[in-house]
């Protein structure tokens, strides 16, 4: 489809939603203060919240017919939004995360873009914004260069083509077409679906006037449990999608292989040793980038952040090798002069027979 389409028509939101008490009165606020030219539907999918959520859910939708409560039995994300898809009326479906700040024109200016008729997909730069002492210090990390890598969609900003996407708009017939949300992608299931988007021919913009705040982990044990698991999934994402894997993503699990050779000897301990210290040279280097505008205390915790991001992500990585299978055709890739990342056909089986299989932990 190309060319300029009239305004409105209807924009479904997908909400998934569990345990949010603290940030569910704002996230409603929200969606109700969303600016948009057509008719709007709420679908807020609760996977089982038992914090005093649901009953704010239920009154919500009672009182207001935009809103409805879907109930997420797998308590799983992309479960949730395969659930939100097949309910959705509209023509445009739009991701939202309950503990994420969008602002007021999120969904018109994600299908104002579609509109033009030249992307698939729409979405903003994900704003880290720290509300606690180790949040903060998780948003100065990804301030930084060593922290955000290449990722396009955590700086843009002005629009960028970018290999995926951070919730954002994408059309209905678009997300049908491929089957939807990869239910065995527990974690990463945005970057699953951007690599088959882009595999099928479509581009993915990211858009400054579409960013979202969202609150990082407030503690290194959190912080270390949600990289081990987006390492994991990367695997398994790199696996299906050898394309989809950017050279930055070697960085992790190449410091976790040094940390564990570096007391080997021979020629293997001393690469690895020398490895360790060109990654300790950039950690300082990324911490005197944000000397001018941090406290000292908090630069001075910046290597513990970076360290935990780097080690839990490459760890979780490795063990998504072992339990998902090693994404060689990946590596090579990314290891092979040249872009990185390019379209390629989608993995054997198809998609949809993916996203219909159940979810595991």
């Amino acid at each position: 489809m190309t060319g300029p389409q009239p305004a409105g028509g209807l924009a479904s939101v997908l909400v998934p939603i569990l345990d949010e008490i603290d940030h569910i009165d704002a996230t409603l606020a929200i969606l109700r203060d969303q600016r948009y030219d057509g008719e709007l539907e709420f679908l807020l999918i609760d996977g089982g919240s038992t914090d005093g959520t649901r009953p704010i859910l239920d009154r919500v939708a009672a009182g207001d017919p935009r809103f409805r409560v879907i109930d997420n039995p797998s308590r799983y994300i992309p479960a949730a939004l395969n659930l939100g898809l097949h309910r959705a009326r509209g023509d445009y479906v739009v991701r939202m995360d309950a503990h994420t700040r969008y602002p007021a024109d999120y969904v018109a200016k994600g299908v104002e873009r579609l509109r033009s008729g030249d992307v698939a997909w729409a979405s903003g730069p994900a704003l880290p914004h720290g509300t606690g002492r180790w949040s903060r210090r998780v948003e100065l990390a990804l301030t930084t260069w060593l922290g955000v890598g290449n990722a396009a969609f955590r700086r843009a900003r002005t629009e960028v083509e970018s290999d995926t996407g951070f919730t954002g708009v994408l059309r209905r017939e678009t997300l049908l077409a491929l089957g939807g949300w990869d239910e065995e992608s527990l974690v990463n299931e945005d970057g699953e679906l951007a690599a088959r988007v882009r595999a099928s021919g479509g581009r993915i913009v990211c858009i400054p006037e579409m960013a979202a705040a969202y609150v990082p982990r407030d503690g290194l044990p959190a912080l270390a449990l949600q990289y081990w698991r987006y390492g994991q999934y990367r695997a398994r994402t790199s696996r299906l999608h050898p394309e989809s894997m950017r050279r930055t993503q070697l960085l992790p699990p190449g410091v976790v292989l040094a940390a564990g050779s570096a007391l080997l000897p021979g020629v293997v301990g001393r690469i690895a040793r020398a490895g360790l210290a060109l990654y300790g040279l950039a950690v300082g280097a990324a911490c005197g980038s944000v000397v001018p505008r941090a406290a000292a205390r908090d630069v001075a915790a910046l290597p513990l952040v970076l360290l935990t991001m780097h080690g839990s992500w490459g760890a979780g990585f490795l063990r998504g090798c072992m339990r998902f299978g090693a994404p060689l055709g990946a590596i090579r890739r990314a290891v092979t002069p040249g872009p990185t990342a390019g379209p390629a056909p989608p993995p054997p089986g198809g998609s949809a027979e993916r996203v219909r299989r159940s979810a595991t932990p």
